[in-house]
């Protein structure tokens, strides 16, 4: 598999992978996104090629002090033959390059499948609570 940074030419593919793969929510629009990881200097957005294929997908940003990774997305019928962990190392090396100290990311409880892989790669569970607040109404994805 190849990784490389995405293209103009990559996001209706990349959009798609991730409605594949369950990550779409109506509360985060995919196309802003992707809009605002590529307009900061502090995200990335990586994609895996097989041959031609788009087969793999991870989003990674950090604010200095930790790194986060989002959109973690492997074609559903190429799961488990090692993409997942090849994108997640990737975007760790490339952290790790910026002198980002630790990663981290935020799982649905609910996916339990997903809290197993990132196990199996040596992430642990930490004892904090999530807390949020909107600060914009449902379907308003301007990000400034």
């Amino acid at each position: 598999m190849r990784i490389r940074p995405i293209e103009d030419d990559d996001v209706a593919g990349v959009t798609a992978l991730w409605d594949r793969c369950g990550l779409l929510r109506p509360w985060n629009d995919p196309m802003s996104d992707i809009r605002f990881a590529r307009e900061t200097k502090d995200s990335e957005i990586f994609i895996g090629l097989d041959d031609k294929a788009l087969v793999a997908t991870v989003m990674c940003g950090h604010d200095g002090h930790r790194g986060w990774l989002y959109y973690l997305a492997v074609e559903p019928d190429r799961q488990g033959e090692r993409f997942g962990r090849a994108m997640v190392r990737h975007a760790e090396d490339r952290l790790r390059g910026l002198g980002v100290p630790k990663v981290e990311l935020m799982i649905r409880k609910t996916n339990t499948g997903i809290v197993r892989f990132y196990g199996a790669l040596g992430y642990e569970t930490e004892p904090v609570v999530t807390m949020s607040r909107w600060l914009r109404q449902l379907g308003d994805t301007s990000h400034g």
